[in-house]
């Protein structure tokens, strides 16, 4: 993958956005805070995390990032919910295959001043990995695939979105669990969040280009990974959530970070920021 962290524009809009975000969150005033980076697939969210950190770590702020992967629940979790719910859910990715309650009580511990142990996950591995040292934070930055998103309506869940849909969650079980999750303890996690930034990509076929990019990044790495044919199926259950970003988030996200099919970005002028805070 092109470094596109190296362009004019991504530090062009990484300087506007730390500035923003400095001058909204006022530390010293406010405490600690938790912000979220939402974006599908390859969108560049844990790249920006970790830049911001880094941004933030040289002005004196206490900063770190975890993704919402690092809660996924481990293989025999998954199993086990596979088997009292839905097949589906063994493949982690959707709401209803991460520790939740444990992404909230990390969450509010930043928030109350207090050090946090944030946890890894070992994506080679598809196993929680050793978590990190003892952290006291100014700033915890997260960063997800469908932060924000909300639950859809009953007409939304209804027809299935694509392939895999109609065949493995004909009636719906599946689609309507991950729904239910959003609704409840997700939209919880989900308030805790602010401000929420977005990664808009441009639409479903550059992210699937751009993760098949990831992808090859780790067979280089790892000499291991998915085939293009096993990439292509895990995609299909992020379809409907992704979807339904492009719908709901401009509406929800404070801080929206436009993105070209170069992953160079366009920060948005918005002033929502600035009322929600």
């Amino acid at each position: 993958m092109a470094d596109f962290r190296a362009s004019t524009d991504y530090q062009t809009t990484l300087a506007q956005l730390v500035q923003k975000l400095q001058s909204k969150l006022c530390f010293a005033y406010k405490g600690p805070a938790v912000i979220g980076i939402s974006g599908a697939q390859g969108s560049g969210k844990s790249t920006l995390a970790a830049m911001l950190v880094q941004q933030f770590s040289a002005l004196g702020i206490k900063a770190a990032t975890v993704s919402l992967d690092d809660y996924y629940l481990n293989k025999a979790q998954r199993r086990q919910l596979a088997l009292q719910v839905h097949p589906m859910l063994h493949q982690r990715g959707v709401p209803g295959t991460h520790d939740i309650q444990q992404a909230i009580a990390d969450a509010e511990t930043v928030l109350a001043g207090r050090p946090v142990v944030l946890p890894q996950f070992d994506k080679a591995l598809d196993e929680p990995g050793a978590s990190l040292p003892a952290q006291q934070l100014d700033l915890l930055i997260v960063e997800g695939w469908c932060l924000g998103v909300r639950p859809q309506t009953e007409a939304e869940l209804a027809p299935p979105l694509n392939q895999l849909e109609a065949t493995a969650d004909a009636d719906g079980r599946w689609r309507s669990y991950v729904n239910a999750r959003l609704a409840a303890d997700y939209a919880d996690y989900w308030r805790l969040l602010k401000p929420l930034i977005w990664l808009n990509a441009p639409d479903w076929e550059c992210i699937c280009r751009w993760r098949a990019k990831q992808e090859q990044q780790l067979w280089q790495q790892r000499g291991s990974g998915m085939t293009d044919t096993e990439l292509a199926r895990f995609m299909l259950p992020f379809q409907r959530l992704t979807q339904a970003s492009w719908q709901q988030l401009p509406g929800v996200a404070d801080v929206i970070v436009q993105l070209d099919t170069d992953h160079q970005p366009t920060l948005l002028a918005t002033d929502k920021l600035q009322h929600r805070l």
